[in-house]
């Protein structure tokens, strides 16, 4: 079961999703897409939550806000956190997530760690969770064939992109074949007029 909030503090809507427990946030580390965030608590248990970009958005083009929303999502969500407060949140690009064989069930490092962001939580709004909790929508979402149809619509956009480029240069060649054969049309028939003039020349010595 994958947990769904909609965060729309911003005015745009984002979404915020979770798995059930830790069984299933593996999953959520195996099929996660690029344009997802993740949030955790630092050095602490917490939920696994996950913030969904736009295609080609990036962590600064991210209201505020909508940060704000992810990390009280978590908090409320850690049974020591949710007690604590001035906490630390960490977040990431999921494609900076690391899992390896020997970590445990949940468990997750970073291929960078550079490229790891921390947000201090004071403490726990209530008002921010409740709001949260009121879009929250529980579903059994097939997540490898989502991610796969994720990468499928990549793929075929990038074919797309692709094949219209080369149908540009393609006319770009064109057009310049066209005009240097042009430029030689144009050159022949310079040649010609000046030959047909050169001979009016002669004839009219002969007239003289």
């Amino acid at each position: 079961m994958v947990f769904y909030f909609t965060s729309n503090i911003s005015g745009t809507p984002y979404t915020i999703y979770m798995g059930l427990d830790k069984h299933e946030n593996e999953d959520l580390i195996k099929y996660g897409w690029p344009e997802d965030v993740w949030f955790h608590v630092d050095k602490l248990s917490s939920a696994h939550v996950y913030l969904r970009l736009k295609p080609s958005e990036d962590l600064d083009s991210v209201p505020y806000e909508v940060i704000q929303d992810c990390a009280q999502l978590v908090k409320a969500n850690s049974i020591q956190g949710n007690k604590l407060n001035n906490i630390q949140m960490v977040y990431t690009f999921w494609s900076n997530l690391k899992k390896t064989g020997d970590m445990a069930v949940g468990q997750v490092g970073f291929h960078n760690s550079k490229e790891v962001r921390l947000i201090k939580v004071e403490k726990r709004i209530n008002d921010v969770v409740n709001r949260l909790n009121k879009t929250k929508v529980e579903n059994f979402p097939d997540l490898r064939e989502a991610k796969e149809d994720r990468d499928r619509q990549e793929r075929n956009e990038a074919k797309k992109i692709m094949k219209e480029q080369q149908e540009k240069e393609k006319q770009e060649i064109l057009k310049m074949k066209q005009e240097k054969a042009l430029r030689s049309y144009d050159s022949l028939f310079d040649d010609v007029e000046m030959k047909t003039n050169a001979n009016n020349d002669d004839d009219s010595d002969d007239f003289m």
